[in-house]
Parts: structure tokens; sequence; C-alpha cells
């Protein structure tokens, strides 16, 4: 783990002096899923995870082709959109794919410069600088390719006040779960294949200003059967952060192998969701159904103090029930961290939510990568997959 303790030593703010500010990201505006059935997977995400109605587009607004339902809960927004026809280009993506993350959408101050930007430095369009409008003002959005089929939206919205994106209409509900303690999204993760970490590291660092900030080679993130590598890239502002990674070999099929076995090419394999009591949210989410991966041994929450050292002090959150809870704890030079991970939301074993809670870390839970990764072979080996 050296390389992430070298690099938090010397502080984010120093790393980001390396990044370019020709496009300043404000956020996360939003995350589209394409799905085969949006209106049955808003009514898990809102039963599972506390997600509340928040938009609609579809017939009843006048759009002929797709249906998305826009869910909400704190600064998360999740589009879910669906395909009204067989003519639909986002079949295709379902039939490969399944149901997956297709956009994710940025928040920035203009995006017709975003998009200039970054393809003239070599960026592949997705949608060009379009201008959407209705009474309530209107929103500009452009659109580049990065790994496999997943997409960059840029988001204008400075001169809107509606409540989402022309063309949708406030969606009322009289079934709105209340929330789980999901505040915002802390990262996004993106699987690529063998030998094209480094080209898209290289692309975020070319065409986004990016910096790579941490780095994690097949040496750190092993178990006895598998392995992966790792780097994580952060814009400017350290408000964005896309950890990308690539399979390493291994005895077996890593997650990484099965994962683009499964979705057939390079995408975004976890959202991770940031809390403010992780022990209060898991509590919620198991009882409603929602299935984590499978404890690490005893011996991994014995060896949690000697993990955190200094950190141990300040950590009020009891233990027991951290480890009843099968929560993950980790720590670097700036605090701790707590983290969990979701089994695969699909029958397909590919994307997950990561839900975690920052006490002052800054890093992503290197500490827990074997405990991890162990557990994730065990799902493996019940799917024969490993």
């Amino acid at each position: 783990m050296a390389t992430e303790i070298k690099n938090v030593e010397y502080g984010l703010e120093k790393i980001f002096e390396g990044a370019q500010d020709f496009l300043p990201l404000l956020g996360t505006d939003y995350v589209e899923f394409y799905v085969g059935n949006a209106k049955q997977a808003a009514h898990f995400y809102k039963t599972a995870f506390g997600f509340q109605s928040f938009a609609y587009k579809g017939l009843e607004t006048g759009c002929r082709d797709y249906a998305s339902y826009v869910i909400a809960q704190d600064k998360i927004r999740i589009v879910l959109t669906t395909p009204l026809n067989s003519k639909s280009p986002i079949n295709a993506h379902l039939a490969k794919h399944g149901d997956a993350v297709k956009v994710i959408a940025l928040w920035v101050e203009d995006a017709t410069k975003s998009f200039e930007e970054t393809v003239k430095r070599g960026a592949k369009p997705f949608m060009e600088p379009t201008v959407e409008k209705d009474e309530h003002g209107e929103v500009v959005r452009s659109g580049i390719y990065t790994y496999g089929e997943t997409v960059h939206i840029f988001v204008e919205r400075k001169n809107y006040k509606g409540l989402f994106l022309p063309g949708y209409t406030a969606w009322k509900s009289d079934y709105n779960p209340a929330p789980t303690g999901l505040k915002f999204i802390d990262h996004m993760v993106g699987n690529v294949g063998w030998g094209e970490m480094n080209q898209w590291v290289k692309w975020y660092e070319d065409v986004m200003g990016f910096v790579n900030f941490l780095s994690f080679d097949d040496k750190q993130i092993t178990t006895e059967y598998s392995a992966l590598m790792s780097k994580v890239m952060s814009n400017g502002n350290g408000r964005i952060k896309f950890p990308i990674n690539e399979p390493a070999k291994g005895k077996k099929k890593s997650q990484i192998e099965e994962y683009i076995d499964f979705y057939e090419s390079a995408g975004v394999q976890h959202i991770a969701i940031a809390t403010d009591d992780i022990i209060k949210t898991v509590m919620e989410l198991r009882a409603r159904g929602v299935e984590f991966l499978s404890a690490p041994p005893h011996a991994y929450y014995e060896e949690i103090p000697k993990r955190l050292g200094k950190h141990m002090e300040m950590m009020h959150e009891d233990m027991t029930v951290i480890e009843k809870l099968a929560i993950l704890v980790d720590a670097d030079e700036d605090g701790y961290l707590l983290q969990i991970f979701t089994k695969p939301l699909e029958d397909r074993p590919t994307l997950f939510f990561e839900i975690i809670q920052r006490m002052g870390a800054k890093g992503f839970g290197a500490g827990n990568f074997k405990a991890l990764f162990e557990s994730i072979e065990r799902e493996q080996e019940k799917r024969g997959t490993l």
C-alpha cells in the first residue's frame, strides 16, 4: 500500500496542482441507467434504497421513444430510462450489457466550451452542444464517449429554474419510502479490459485534465486466486473521482474478468454513495432486503485497532455492531473510513453499490482490498465463475 500512503502524505491539494483547469467540474449532475423496465426499476430503488419519486418523461409528456423516471435522495439523481419500441438504439445497449450505467452527467458552467475543449483533445463526440428550453429557462447539454459505451454528458443549468431538465414533469407518487441516509456520489469505478488501464488513465489526463493520485498494482490487490490493478483519477478540485480497474493474471478468474465477460465490454462497475451514519444506513438497507457481500472472518475485526493506529481513539462506532453488519474499516493519514459493498444489483454479476462513510480519510480502503476480494471470490465460486 506504499503508493497510497505516499500520495496521501503529500496531500491532495499538492497532487491536484498538476490538474489542468480547462474543464472545471462543479459536481455529478446525474447518473442515467438504461434498463429493461424503468417503472419496475424505479420501484426497486425506491423500496430497497429509499430513493424518492422526482421527475418523469414519457408518453404522457409527449416523448414517444423512451420513458425516463428520475429518482432522488439528498444530492443524488438517478435517471432510469427504458425504450418504448423495438427500433430504439437503447435496445442494443440492453441486449449487450443488461441494465447498466450509460451516462455519467457532470455539472459544468459552460457545456459548449467543455465539449469543444475535450473534443479538441481527442474525445469522441456523443452529443453536440444542444440547447433545451421550456418555461423555466434553458439547459445546455453536450457529451463525449469514455470507456466502452459509457458517456459523459456536460450539463450547464445556470439559466434554468425548473425541477430537472426541459421535457420532464414532476413525478408525484403516493409511494415514497423513507430515505436511508444516502447523501451524494463519492466516486464511480470503471472496469476496463486487459492492458487498457493506462490508455484510459492517459485519456482522462489528456482529454479531461484529470490527475492520477492513487495507484495500486497486482502485488497490492491480490488474493490466493486472483488479482487486479487500479488507478484513481480525479479532476482539479477533487469533486469527481473515477477509479479505473484492469484485470491481472492470477490462478483463477478475477472479478474484473467476470465483469467483462458478462457486461461484454468496459463499463461502470460500481457507484460509491456516501452516508453520514453507515450503521443506521446499512441496518435500514438490510431490513429492506438489500444483500451485501459476506463478512470477513473474525480475525479481520481483531486487527482493526492495529490498522487504525492513532485513529482508533477517535472511532466511536461499536465494533460488535460493525462486525455483525459486515462493515469494513480502514484508515490513512487523515482519518478512517467505513465501507460495505452490495451484491450485484441484477442477475448479471456486473453493477453494484458501495456505501461509504468517511471520517477524514481520503483513500479508498486499500487495507480492505484482500478481505473484500475474498468475499467477492466466495460469490464467484457460487456462480461458477471463479
